[in-house]
């Protein structure tokens, strides 16, 4: 399952090793969504908006056979959504012998889940994991590591996490388990807590099965070369 805020961009793309019938009818394809508000699938159409977008169709070019479908609706219902697709080559050959589907959940509502790193224990770097929800990033982020005593050795920035965006995120930025000061930290176990707000309001936390690792919003990392 994928979070997606209310504005995703959905891209679905067809390739056919076929180099002389170009995938170069949109007739061929149907795309239905079925929304958290009802069971019945609604099929989305190349000439009418639905929830405020078609469906946009853009046809293979020879010999590159590969077309793709785009759609941006604005999905302001919290919930999960499922989109089904079927899909035939020129000589109605089908793409598969079952539909391609795929769920998603918005959640327009902005919250972080907890940051876990990865690896765990780590010996020479660790990555921070963790899922934005709503449709802006954090507009102040920071990792605090300390010893388990309390003193923080390392301070992570929001500039120096790499590029942030709504959705599952794994940094660009890897600690490397070394102080403010480049100094390599002892092996042992280390504390760490995040700190995120959005234009001045402090953004919830989600709810996920990781929370049971963490005690108050404070979660263990382990150093060991």
């Amino acid at each position: 399952m994928i979070l997606y805020p209310e504005k995703p961009e959905i891209t679905i793309q067809l390739n056919d090793e076929n180099k002389f019938l170009a995938l170069d009818d949109s007739s061929h394809f149907t795309v239905t969504l079925t929304t958290p508000t009802s069971s019945t699938p609604i099929v989305l159409n190349y000439l009418v908006q639905t929830y405020g977008d078609i469906l946009h169709f853009t046809p293979a070019m020879l010999p590159k056979n590969s077309c793709r479908l785009n759609w941006n609706p604005t999905l302001s219902d919290d919930g999960i959504y499922t989109i089904d697709v079927s899909a035939a080559d020129k000589s109605n050959n089908e793409s598969g012998k079952y539909h391609y589907k795929i769920q998603f959940e918005v959640v327009n509502k902005s919250s972080i889940t907890e940051v876990l790193n990865y690896p765990n224990p780590f010996s020479t770097s660790t990555r921070f994991v963790f899922t934005l929800t709503g449709n802006e990033t954090p507009t102040n982020m920071k990792i605090q590591i300390m010893t388990v005593s309390g003193k923080i050795v390392r301070e992570i920035m929001l500039n120096e996490l790499g590029n942030i965006h709504v959705g599952r995120n794994i940094t660009d930025y890897a600690w490397d388990g070394k102080d403010e000061f480049g100094d390599q930290l002892a092996n042992g176990l280390y504390l760490y807590r995040v700190v995120t707000d959005l234009n001045g309001q402090k953004i919830e936390k989600r709810e996920t099965e990781a929370d049971k690792y963490f005690k108050k919003g404070w979660g263990k990392m382990y150093l060991m070369r």
